[in-house]
This record gives C-alpha cells, sequence and structure tokens, in this order.
C-alpha cells in the first residue's frame, strides 16, 4: 500500500463519516422528497417506477456535488503544485490544518466564524433532469459547519498531493464515501428510517470520530511520517491486493 492508497481510504472513510455527520443524515429524506418530486410515503412505497426515480435523480444529484469536488481537488492540488519547492513546509502547514479542524470537531477548540451556516439553500428546485444536478452543485457549493473542516482536511491533503490528476482522484473518492451511502439510503428509505431513529443517538460520536481521524493524519503529515505509515502497511499487504492497489 503506497501513500496515495492510503490517502484514498482516508478520503473515502470521510466521506462517509460526512454523511453520517448530524448535518447530513437527519436531511436525507429531505433531500430524497425535493430532488424526486416525491412524496414520503411514495418513495415508502418502493414500486418500480418510484425506485427509477431515485436512482436518476440520486446519480444525477451525485454528479452535481462530484463535479464542485473534484474541481475544488483539483484547484488544491495545482495550488500545492505551485509551492512543491517547499513541498515539506506544505506538509506541515497541511498537518497543523489538519489538527485544528481535528481539535474543533472534537469541540475542543472553537473557530472564529465556524457557528455560522454556509449552506445554500434552494427554496424551490429547477425543473427537470438539469435541475437535479444543479441542486447538487448548490449542496457541494455551500456546507454547514460541522461538514466544513471534513472537506477542508481532505482539500488540505489533496495539496500535498504530487498531482492534480492525484488531488482529482482524492476528491472524487471522498464523494464516493458520501455518494454510495446517500443512493442507498434513499433506495431503502424505509429502512433507513428505522435505522436513523435507532442509531440517531450516536451522530454526535460520528463528529468526534472525524475529529479522531483529522488529528490522526494532521499529526502524520507533521512529523513526515504519512509515507512512512504507508509503507509499514504496504509489508502486511498481500501480494494480490498489493497489485490491485
Amino acid at each position: 500500500m503506497q501513500a496515495e492508497s492510503l490517502g484514498l481510504a482516508v478520503a473515502f472513510t470521510a466521506g462517509v463519516l460526512s454523511f453520517l455527520s448530524p448535518c447530513v443524515l437527519p436531511l436525507i429524506p429531505s433531500y430524497a422528497t425535493f430532488i424526486t418530486g416525491m412524496s414520503l410515503d411514495e418513495l415508502q412505497e418502493g414500486d418500480g417506477r418510484g425506485r427509477r426515480a431515485v436512482l436518476t435523480h440520486g446519480l444525477l444529484f451525485i454528479l452535481g456535488f462530484t463535479t464542485v469536488f473534484i474541481l475544488l481537488g483539483a484547484s488544491a492540488t495545482f495550488l500545492g503544485a505551485l509551492l512543491s519547492y517547499a513541498s515539506r513546509w506544505v506538509e506541515i502547514f497541511g498537518g497543523g490544518l489538519l489538527v485544528v479542524f481535528g481539535l474543533y470537531l472534537l469541540g475542543v477548540l472553537r473557530l472564529p466564524g465556524a457557528g455560522r451556516e454556509w449552506r445554500v439553500h434552494v427554496a424551490d428546485k429547477p425543473v427537470g433532469y438539469l435541475g437535479t444536478v444543479l441542486v447538487g452543485v448548490a449542496f457541494g457549493a455551500g456546507w454547514t459547519p460541522c461538514i466544513g473542516p471534513i472537506l477542508g482536511g481532505i482539500l488540505t491533503l489533496a495539496a500535498t498531493r504530487g498531482s492534480v490528476a492525484e488531488g482529482m482522484g482524492l476528491l472524487a473518492v471522498y464523494s464516493a464515501g458520501l455518494a454510495v451511502p446517500f443512493l442507498l439510503a434513499t433506495l431503502l428509505i424505509d429502512r433507513f428510517l428505522g435505522a436513523f431513529r435507532r442509531f440517531r443517538h450516536l451522530l454526535p460520536w460520528v463528529s468526534r470520530a472525524s475529529g479522531v481521524l483529522l488529528v490522526a493524519v494532521g499529526v502524520l503529515l507533521l512529523s513526515g511520517s504519512f509515507s512512512t505509515l504507508a509503507a509499514l502497511l504496504a509489508r502486511y499487504t498481500p501480494d494480490a491486493l498489493q497489485k490491485r492497489l
């Protein structure tokens, strides 16, 4: 497992934690009804037509926010590439930012302005499939405070990558971590609602887990041990799996 593979694993985990965060998880039914134009009862009936609508609009919604994330990843990596002559300092600065973001999610630090809401509000969905893509773009472009640090952390990690393609790939994987459970939750909305009622009391721990992840990666970057850890993990990775990585 190389540093790139470890970064992808971190990015996907961060995407899943973003989905599970208190900013996104409770709003899944609202997003599902909004992008499909169907009521919650219609979604729960789960007939063939309804599932096709959920799948189509869900994929278009994902396309919207994935496009935003990939462009952000390209921009962050491009900026990091401009500072390639000082790559070690970029890692140190990025690691420091990750630790700050992580401590914020853990409730240890308060960041000025972090309590403000930056989410883009769309009062009425634009008509048609293009409208669903635009709603996804709005979702990706405007973030609430408890998700922003996670995304910021992955963008910081992207800035330390060696090429723009690597940074874009990192954000694409982050997006997949958010997209896969979102699509499953909307397709299986009835089961999602039941599971959410049982596990909603655990949501505060998601932010704490996100904070621990960001602090851990930040410390690795600060100490210059990110690549060292990847090399160590590679020693215990089966050869067949390494070839796939």
